[in-house]
């Protein structure tokens, strides 16, 4: 219990520094996130940190990366979050759910590691374990798939943005595997990557 206290006391004591992240110098900010990461690694190494920051409030957002086996351990750690000002301390990654922006094809693209993709300008295709039908897997397709398909980091850069687009919990829990492939032309199979979660609301949880 004492390294979940450590971590709660210490960001209490700098949260500041992180809800003025434009305002803090770039050298002083990485000291102080790698101060905090360095004590979140003393309660578990595998866990991560996310700060998302707005107008006057900001939010920590406690990650396990998508790895079912430390959903205890981040629960754990943000059931004993003390009340922070400003700061809304939440337990994984949330569901994307203005999906408005991949509508329109106003997204941002992500970098990951060099590799840029953008959520709506991916699709995926679902598909079918015969041995486990209960078992949902996908297919995502990329535009840009041949370009970066030998670049070892791209399974990684995929699992990133789809965790991001339905949550980490159903990225670990309702997903049973991915492949990855080029997008072609129009195929009457492949959905937008943006419905991914309302798709898995009809098949699995209805």
């Amino acid at each position: 219990m004492n390294t979940i206290t450590n971590f709660w006391n210490h960001f209490q004591q700098n949260n500041f520094v992180f809800l003025l992240l434009t305002e803090v110098p770039k050298e002083e900010l990485k000291t102080h996130f790698d101060k905090l990461i360095e004590i979140l690694h003393q309660y578990n190494k595998n866990l991560d940190i996310i700060i998302k920051n707005k107008t006057n409030r900001a939010e920590l957002i406690i990650t396990s990366n998508g790895n079912p086996y430390l959903f205890k351990e981040v629960e754990l750690l943000v059931h004993h979050a003390p009340v922070v000002e400003r700061w809304k301390i939440t337990a994984f990654l949330q569901p994307e759910t203005n999906l408005t922006k991949y509508e329109n094809g106003t997204d941002k693209p992500l970098e990951y590691y060099g590799i840029t993709l953008r959520i709506s300008e991916m699709y995926f295709i679902p598909l079918e374990n015969p041995n486990k039908p209960t078992d949902l897997g996908i297919k995502v397709l990329l535009k840009n798939y041949i370009v970066h398909k030998d670049n070892p980091r791209l399974r990684e850069a995929v699992y990133v943005h789809i965790e991001h687009l339905i949550g980490e919990k159903s990225f670990a829990n309702d997903i049973a595997f991915i492949e990855i492939g080029q997008l072609e032309g129009d195929n009457e199979n492949q959905i937008e990557l943006y419905d991914l979660k309302s798709y898995i609301d009809i098949v699995i949880k209805s």
